[in-house]
């Protein structure tokens, strides 16, 4: 198993991390198997998308805010509870097959480290088998 961290810079915003799992992947020695992406914070979450035009990015997160408003009469007082929402509509984790030593994505796919609830600095984990 593998960490690293990402440093965000904004509210909310995805950052391709495809290499750097890549380099967890290369540096584990397995050449066949599965590779889990994991973010352990509940306003923080990761997912495969389009990598070739990062309007993609911009899009998926406008969507997101406008469904999830920053406010909106929430109960939980801290003030992140769009961020909460957020993390769990994407999710904590995604799974990507692993052959000859490389992630197994298709052309226009990349792994994306999404902040709901930034600027922070961030873990991800990953486990290659």
């Amino acid at each position: 198993m593998e960490s690293f961290t990402v440093s965000t810079r904004e509210r909310t915003e995805m950052i391709e991390i495809t290499g750097r799992v890549q380099a967890a992947v290369g540096k584990s020695g397995v050449r066949e198997g599965l590779v889990v992406v994991y973010v352990p914070h509940t306003t923080a979450a990761v997912t495969i998308n389009e990598n070739a035009d990062p309007d993609v990015q911009r899009d998926i997160l406008k969507e997101l805010n406008k469904i999830v408003p920053f406010e909106d009469d929430y109960s939980h007082q801290e003030g992140n509870s769009a961020a909460h929402v957020k993390a769990v509509l994407i999710g904590s984790s995604v799974t990507v097959p692993v052959s000859e030593d490389s992630l197994v994505l298709g052309t226009w796919q990349a792994v994306y480290f999404c902040e709901f609830d930034g600027p922070r600095t961030r873990c991800v984990i990953v486990s290659v088998r």
